[in-house]
């Protein structure tokens, strides 16, 4: 008996330094926005699904403020085969003709928009699902492909259909629901002044809403531990300029490469920090926010002017 009172006892011991160590990390967030793209595995996964939920309730709950932005691509994908549509991409972007741009909605600003919102408030919080056609808060423009080769004497304009990009961003509902104690869980959904909607890639989304909050973090949850090198070892912190040079030589390339455009526009535009961080790992918010174990790439502003946008 006594072996089993000394062993809980060390361990509610670890559970108060546990406890303890976030207090700092609650001081410094208290009253501060964080911006979450919400993506990958984290949310195909049942167990990933729940506990990124509580982690968003319990930000809530000690006075941070969580906007949670959230993708569906796959869920996209699996809706169009089901009504026997097709699926085309033109540099990694999905071709949206007004039949795709139906699904998309249906796909983004309902099913996927609102079981988000379901899981958190089974978990205890207050969220509200929107799109950025609610209040027209996310004005877009359609976005110009362009293809060159060297036998080309100018580039070719591809129309991909209604895919966007974001031209403004009216963060009053937003902050309406922030001031209401609400969370707000964003499908990326933007509209022009004609009503005309279109289709827009999540972490672009997260990063121009991040940059017009003026968020304390960017955080993007993906599928790896973060920004690898070409060694594979994981690259913790980083400047504007040490992420130019990766860049330059070729490290970040293809689908990490509009990830880490978006958050060196948001650190350049205001934003203190952004993240790339392992959406795979349970409670990751928590572990990065609340604790002194930093995990993923944190990108930092240093010596960086300010950047246009992160629309690629």
């Amino acid at each position: 008996m006594e072996k089993t009172t000394m062993s809980t006892n060390v361990d509610f011991q670890d559970r108060a330094l546990v406890l303890t160590e976030a207090l700092p990390y609650l001081q410094r967030y208290a009253g501060k926005t964080i911006v979450v793209k919400y993506g990958g595995n984290a949310m195909e996964n049942d167990e990933l699904k729940r506990s990124f939920a509580r982690s968003v309730v319990l930000l809530k709950a000690v006075g941070i403020n969580p906007v949670v932005v959230h993708g569906g691509g796959p869920q996209i994908g699996e809706m169009l085969n089901r009504l026997n549509l097709e699926s085309r991409f033109v540099q990694g972007m999905r071709v949206t003709d007004s039949s795709t741009m139906d699904v998309v909605q249906m796909v983004l600003g309902g099913l996927v928009n609102k079981e988000i919102v379901t899981l958190i408030n089974s978990s205890g919080g207050r969220a509200v699902g929107i799109t950025g056609k609610d209040g027209r808060f996310i004005r877009a423009k359609r976005l110009k492909v362009t293809h060159k080769t060297p036998e080309m004497t100018a580039p070719e304009i591809i129309d991909i259909g209604q895919v966007g990009e974001v031209e403004s961003v009216d963060t009053s509902i937003v902050e309406m629901l922030q001031d209401s104690d609400f969370i707000p869980v964003i499908a990326p959904i933007g509209v022009d002044d004609s009503g005309a909607s279109y289709n827009i890639n999540a972490d672009l989304v997260a990063g121009k809403l991040a940059e017009a909050l003026q968020a304390e973090k960017l955080l993007l949850l993906t599928n790896t531990p973060g920004l690898l090198s070409k060694d594979g070892e994981l690259l913790t912190g980083l400047n504007a300029e040490q992420v130019q040079t990766l860049i330059d030589d070729g490290t970040i390339y293809g689908g990490m490469l509009p990830k880490i455009q978006c958050a060196l526009s948001a650190v350049g535009n205001g934003v203190n920090t952004a993240l790339i961080i392992d959406g795979r790992v349970p409670h990751v918010l928590l572990l990065e926010l609340l604790t002194d174990r930093g995990v993923g790439t944190l990108i930092t502003g240093e010596h960086v002017e300010t950047v246009s946008g992160c629309n690629g």
